[in-house]
């Protein structure tokens, strides 16, 4: 295997960044900063702001805001501000009552 130990990379005419046509496998930690992936991105964690489309089981929770649609069955425990459309029975915890 090689070895390249280099402070920085930029294209052939040295006035931008480089191109990896066949791709790139990074294996430990890649901190990077103005990515963007045309793709499938995967990982453990996400941090920051997500602009686009999510496909897939979220698990955790999302903290910040939602623009858009939440298309799931399983969909739960969501806040919400404005305008709420249900496709069936809403059932909203109010105080210590609760009403459907």
């Amino acid at each position: 295997m090689s070895k390249l130990q280099v402070n920085d990379i930029v294209n052939k005419d040295d006035d931008g960044s480089v191109g990896f046509s066949r791709g790139a496998v990074v294996t430990g930690v890649a901190t990077a900063t103005g990515v963007n992936v045309t793709g499938v991105v995967t990982a453990t964690t996400f941090l920051g702001d997500v602009t686009g489309d999510v496909t897939g089981d979220v698990a955790g929770n999302v903290t910040g805001n939602v623009t858009g649609n939440i298309n799931a069955s399983s969909a739960s425990g969501i806040s919400t501000v404005g305008i709420l459309t249900a496709y069936s029975s809403i059932h909203i915890n109010v105080g210590s009552g609760s009403t459907e």
